[in-house]
């Protein structure tokens, strides 16, 4: 199993993109999972200006993203892609620790 977290090239102009739209400019983009959702855990996606220095940071191609420890063992080897389609466009996170998702597809059981 991958033991690192992956945005595809997409994923990251798309960030940086809206990273660039912000003032002041934060530090890069914190992943995370949270519990909720209809089946367990979803994922979020925040803005950081302040790091703990426990955090995981992976940089990609000049974009820091931050993972605490915590959402780290369910981010393994997850791939967050960034979509485009007449249905509509956002992030889409490959995950290969889930087991099930719910029919809103933001919420996930490992």
């Amino acid at each position: 199993m991958a033991t690192s977290l992956n945005l595809t090239p997409v994923a990251v102009e798309k960030v940086k993109e809206i990273l660039a739209q912000q003032e002041p400019q934060p530090l890069g983009l914190r992943l995370a999972v949270v519990g909720g959702g209809c089946s367990g855990f979803s994922y979020q996606m925040n803005f950081e200006n302040e790091t703990n220095p426990i955090d995981k940071t992976f940089d990609f191609d000049g974009l820091k993203v931050f993972v605490d420890q915590a959402s780290l063992m369910y981010l393994r080897g997850t791939k967050v892609d960034y979509i485009e389609s007449l249905a509509g466009s956002g992030f889409k996170f490959e995950n290969p620790n889930v087991k099930s998702t719910c029919g809103c597809g933001s919420s996930f059981t490992v």
